[in-house]
């Protein structure tokens, strides 16, 4: 899909579709006044009747004949003028995106200057960037093995223009318009890794991946260590939950530079469990197909290092993706084992379904190395956050508290939402095991912190949030510019904590 900034006056606009926006409650702006004087009076009667008002994602979708240029008007609505920002922005455009493109409508024209949102600190540059990440995130579509129907499908959107006012506004706002191509590139990039079925995504699939990256993108560098490699380096945590499965684990290293070489780099890690069927401690069978999307964790590093190096955002990057397979078999390991991990802990398993925590404290333990001002963690790591956060919320916990508000204000400015948790050392005694150094599992009660509390066991010698993104990782009814399956959170997120 194209997006072009254009300058011009929406209503002499040729166009198969011209889309509006309107606060709710407010279709009374000049422009709206002018439109309906060419409707003859049909907008007037529509608000009248109460087919539109403006509330949050509503359509009105009105035919002006030979009255203007453009051959349809799409009227979307932005909700109450409170709160209105970026977040309603995106979902407007991916709203009016998805609408157009279910009627054949593959190219269209949204005017940019007559958003009425006066938000503060919302600059035109926000308003571009939001409305081409909304349009471009809603057409995703994994649709890569269908062979049946694939003509039935709507027709992919072709072209979407954005109209500005002024014409030396193109080139002034043409860096945010491709600053979100290349943000929504990592996101779809993020979304295909997760949709990827169990059959085809090995730890192996994943590392080829990261490497074919690293090939094409400058400043991108990526290590890969195998089963020997991980051996050698004493991560018998993560060789514990991979033993299970005859694909051998991977620990995926990209790194990029975009300071001087000093610099201290940010870390980031992924969970990378690429099936987990819970190991002997198996899962129910229901959903269990759902499982394919438990590294969705380290989707989100690939995604964000590959986006941070096209867009040579000034700073040192790691990411660091352990991937495996959970799998019951002969080899796997049992509740009750006892694994000693690379930072020397022991971890007593009790539940090898709480595998994520045991692969992420030898990569977090890994990280270390590179001598990170600042770790991040995000891992599809507990359905106890489901229970306490639905799937509005990624919940994030940490050793710093600076840390975490930054991620929050980045979670706000991307739509990509955190409700923070507490992690108290009163957590610390439900982890806390009778023959090891620390049990695998918590208990039910508070189940998303004690998973964080033994993370944070091998996180103490840095500043570190977790975030736990198992209740936004998967979409399962589809939202605006969110369709169902993989959604690639922590992308957007990461990416305007970085900036």
């Amino acid at each position: 899909m194209e997006i072009k900034l254009k300058s011009g006056t929406p209503l002499q606009q040729k166009t198969a579709c011209l889309v509006l926006t309107a606060l709710e409650g407010k279709v009374k702006s000049a422009l709206f006044k002018e439109l309906d004087q060419h409707l003859g009076g049909a907008l007037a009667r529509a608000v009248r009747d109460k087919e539109f008002s403006g509330k949050h994602c509503q359509t009105l979708l009105l035919h002006p004949s030979k009255a203007l240029p453009a051959d349809r008007i799409l009227l979307i609505g932005l909700g109450k003028e409170k709160g209105a920002g970026q977040e309603r922005l995106r979902q407007a455009a991916g709203s009016a995106t998805s609408f157009l493109q279910d009627r054949g409508v593959t190219r269209f024209t949204i005017d940019v200057a007559s958003i009425p949102i006066s938000a503060r600190n919302l600059t035109a540059g926000h308003r571009i960037q939001a409305l081409a990440e909304g349009a471009e995130l809603s057409t995703y579509r994994f649709n890569r093995y269908r062979t049946e129907g694939v003509n039935e499908l709507p027709a992919p959107v072709e072209n979407v223009t954005l109209l500005v006012e002024k014409k030396a506004r193109v080139s002034e706002l043409q860096p945010a318009l491709e600053e979100s191509r290349h943000i929504s590139q990592g996101v779809a990039l993020a979304r295909d890794l997760v949709n990827e079925p169990g059959n085809v995504k090995s730890p192996d699939f994943l590392a080829r991946t990261a490497q074919s990256l690293a090939s094409d993108i400058d400043g991108l560098k990526c290590t890969i260590l195998d089963k020997a490699a991980i051996e050698k380096e004493g991560m018998n945590a993560m060789l514990g939950v991979a033993q299970g499965s005859v694909r051998d684990p991977r620990l995926i290293i990209l790194e990029y530079r975009g300071e001087e070489a000093g610099a201290h780099p940010i870390a980031l890690v992924g969970k990378g469990v690429v099936f987990d069927a819970g190991g002997i401690s198996l899962k129910p069978a229901e959903k269990m197909d759902e499982m394919k999307m438990d590294m969705g964790g380290g989707a989100t590093v690939i995604g964000t290092l590959a986006t941070a190096a096209r867009l040579k955002l000034p700073v040192n990057l790691v990411g660091i993706v352990p991937a495996v397979e959970n799998l019951p078999s002969g080899s796997a390991i049992r509740p009750g084992d006892i694994l000693t991990s690379m930072s020397g802990k022991t971890i007593e398993v009790l539940n090898t379904d709480a595998e994520g925590r045991m692969i992420l404290a030898d990569a977090l333990t890994y990280a270390k190395r590179f001598s990170p001002r600042v770790v991040i963690d995000l891992a599809t790591l507990t359905g106890a956050v489901i229970i306490a956060l639905g799937h509005h919320a990624t919940a994030v916990l940490g050793n710093h508290d600076g840390l975490v508000r930054q991620l929050i204000k980045a979670g706000e400015q991307s739509g990509e939402r955190l409700w923070q948790l507490p992690l108290w050392e009163d957590y610390s005694t439900q982890i806390k095991s009778d023959i090891a150094d620390v049990k695998n599992i918590g208990g039910r009660p508070a189940g998303t912190i004690t998973a964080a509390a033994f993370l944070s066991k091998f996180a103490a010698d840095y500043t570190w949030a977790h975030l736990d993104i198992a209740g936004t990782a998967w979409e399962e009814k589809g939202r605006p510019y969110t369709p169902k399956g993989g959604t690639g959170v922590g992308v957007r997120l990461l990416i305007e904590y970085l900036r």
